[in-house]
């Protein structure tokens, strides 16, 4: 029988270590959320995992961040009774897999001042090991490439990649220098409030 010592240890590291594997993306790293900047190359290479947490900042008050759909994000339109979030340290943890789009509803910086992001998030990986996938057998690979255009970089015509089973990516922390391009950072407890995509 198991002691109560090592299920209190076990519980513990069960509700930490998911946080700890976490990251925190702040959008546009030392540009922030603001207008004329490529959002999507910024997004280009970076692996967003649900529990991790997008930063906006932003001056108060300049700016807001709306969490929108696709069409939304294409015709830069938030729906009727969308909460604006507006506090210049917008914090919105990831919490489910899938597509987020992301626009400014202040003026028309999301229309002319390309002010918009789209990030997929892919699910939580517990295990920071790396372990080899099997091979997709002949009949899982797809016999065409996904539809490709201008519609399919900002996800609405294109499947959500899938995780490829067993394999677990190992996520190191990255100091952020001028001119990079990684931004990542480790999530800290106690962070900016905001809401949950």
């Amino acid at each position: 029988m198991a002691s109560p010592q090592l299920f209190i240890i076990l519980a513990i590291a069960a509700i930490f270590i998911p946080s700890i594997s976490a990251v925190e993306f702040v959008v546009g790293d030392d540009k922030g959320w603001t207008v004329n900047f490529d959002y999507q190359s910024w997004a280009q290479g970076k692996v967003f995992r649900v529990g991790d947490t997008l930063v906006f900042k932003y001056p108060q008050g300049a700016h807001n961040v709306l969490r929108v759909n696709g069409t939304g994000f294409q015709q830069c339109q938030a729906p009727e009774g969308t909460e604006a979030l507006t506090s210049g340290n917008d914090v919105i943890t990831l919490a489910t897999p899938g597509r987020k789009w992301y626009i400014c509803g202040v003026s028309r910086h999301c229309e002319v001042g390309n002010q918009k992001l789209f990030i997929t998030v892919l699910p939580q990986q517990l295990s920071p090991v790396y372990s080899p996938a099997p091979s997709p057998s002949p009949s899982s690979v797809p016999s065409s490439p996904p539809t490709s255009g201008a519609d399919s970089h900002y996800g609405w015509n294109t499947p959500a990649p899938s995780p490829v089973p067993g394999y677990s990516e190992v996520r190191k922390y990255y100091p952020q220098t001028p001119g990079s391009a990684t931004g990542y950072y480790p999530k800290t407890p106690g962070s900016a409030t905001g809401y949950k995509a």
